[in-house]
């Protein structure tokens, strides 16, 4: 797994933009992997943070017996999106991607596309 997750952090840091990108277990908040990040940004205190997110709309999900998952999630900030990618595969159950993108240098709808084919080569 560690080669294949290897591969799949250094394409989504190739996406327009990326500042950092995790692999993380929503359960327990732990990262599995990370890149990029740095004294302005840390990748594990933001994924680790970004577990509550994912567990509340999971939960919403659940209480409103909607038949859906979640694609991934969006959020906007003043200079960055951050895209939280839960992973769809039977082995990446529990685990989400995590991908933080500065906002000038980024197109998001390319960037979600990428992040999707990401998921889809992951080996778990």
């Amino acid at each position: 797994m560690t080669s294949n997750l290897d591969v799949a952090l250094k394409s989504a840091m190739n996406i327009d933009g990326a500042i950092a990108v995790a692999l993380v277990d929503y359960t327990s908040g732990m990262t599995l992997g990370t890149l990029g990040g740095g004294p302005d940004f840390d990748i594990t205190v933001a994924a680790a943070g970004n577990t509550d997110v994912v567990r509340a709309k999971l939960r919403t999900i659940e209480m409103l017996g909607l038949p859906d998952r979640v694609e991934d999630i969006l959020i906007t900030l003043d200079h960055q999106y951050h895209i939280i990618r839960p992973l769809g595969s039977i082995g990446g159950r529990g685990l989400f991607l995590y991908l933080a993108l500065v906002k000038t240098r980024a197109n998001l709808a390319l960037a979600r596309h990428q992040l999707r084919g990401i998921e889809e080569s992951l080996e778990l």
